[in-house]
């Protein structure tokens, strides 16, 4: 009869816990294709008479550009202590912004840091359409970006227009789009306050030439679009510094240049491309014991895109051996031998670097 007890207790507690599972909060993510309906058509309330140019400006911008905003919910991994059952628990969430046609969002590389699955809400789902399961493509933690890919039709992607943040000016308006605290769809204004400030990126590397703006960023905001007043991105909202944590008026974002500059490059090779000749040389202290001054070259890298120096370059063997790598240009790297000392040109006097 205990047993029996026991055993009904048991029953009734898995059942409970997949009922609270069944009921608890939205419906679980499902990853969809291009088969999925059309997006429906978006409807705004008429915009009231009586409002100054500006005002009808700042709402135009709001309802073109927030089709492209979209949230992030970061998941992780756990396992149970007792059970060594492995669950999912919220890790946080955050904002990005359609890229482009094919589905590829960007948002900070902080939103996904940690995370093993990554669902994106568009701005045109209803509460019961249920998200879209997101892959990884690229992550630059040094600049703290990150492209994700969903799934969806073209149709239900709005890209943004790319502006530049060449141009900028301390005093411009801005406006910032994104879920701040989970609620999503929210827009501050404000403008830019400074330019060319310094971020510490997640990987501890120094982010530079940063926009500094006093329109409202709270947690959430990260990683959604900083416009212009003609609604053109020009920064990708990142971080805040606020003794409350709440926004204190001071906010940063990643400039435009910087995102177009590696979107592309983590989209097709999901990493930085890092500058350099295209050598992979031997450490100074092997040069040294080997009693060769100069650098080793170990190897070079053929064929890369775009052509790196050293694969255009080629060398005279023996431990005297000098070369240029921007002045020498030969065919082939396949003339590099296996190991080639190589010595940067030394400068007349009175010369000037250019």
């Amino acid at each position: 009869m205990r047993v029996l007890t026991v055993l009904g207790y048991v029953l009734a507690l898995a059942a409970g816990v997949v009922l609270g599972q069944r009921l608890d909060g939205r419906p679980e993510p499902v990853a969809r294709g291009a088969e999925a309906a059309p997006a429906p058509p978006v409807s705004h309330a008429p915009v009231p008479d009586g409002l100054t140019e500006d005002e009808q400006r700042t709402i135009g911008i709001f309802r073109e550009a927030s089709r492209s905003v979209v949230n992030i919910d970061t998941l992780a991994r756990r396992r149970d202590f007792f059970s060594l059952d492995v669950f999912e628990v919220p890790r946080g969430s955050g904002s990005g912004f359609v890229w482009d046609a094919e589905g590829h969002v960007v948002t900070n590389f902080h939103v996904i840091e940690g995370g093993s699955r990554f669902v994106v809400r568009l701005a045109d789902q209803g509460p019961d359409e249920p998200e879209w399961e997101a892959e990884v493509v690229g992550v630059a933690p040094d600049k703290d970006l990150a492209v994700l890919r969903i799934q969806a039709p073209p149709e239900r992607l709005s890209p943004l227009p790319v502006g530049s943040s060449r141009d900028i000016v301390v005093g411009q308006r801005v406006l910032a789009i994104g879920n701040p605290f989970g609620l999503d769809q929210t827009l501050t204004t404000g403008v830019v306050s400074a330019l060319g400030r310094e971020l510490t990126s997640p990987s501890g590397r120094t982010i530079r030439d940063v926009i500094q703006t006093d329109a409202a960023i709270n947690p959430g905001n990260s990683g959604g679009p900083l416009l212009d007043s003609s609604g053109r991105l020009i920064g990708v909202n990142s971080q805040i510094y606020s003794p409350s944590g709440g926004s204190a008026g001071i906010g940063f974002a990643v400039p435009v240049d910087t995102v177009r500059r590696l979107v592309p490059q983590l989209i097709e090779r999901g990493r930085p491309v890092q500058p350099g000749i295209g050598i992979q040389a031997l450490a100074d202290y092997q040069a040294g014991r080997l009693g060769i001054e100069g650098v080793i070259v170990r190897s070079v890298t053929p064929g890369a895109r775009p052509i790196v120096p050293a694969s255009r370059a080629s060398a005279r063997r023996g431990a005297d051996a000098t070369c240029a790598a921007t002045s020498w240009w030969p065919s082939t790297a396949s003339r590099w031998p296996p190991s080639t000392t190589w010595r940067p040109p030394s400068r007349r006097r009175g010369s000037r670097r250019r």
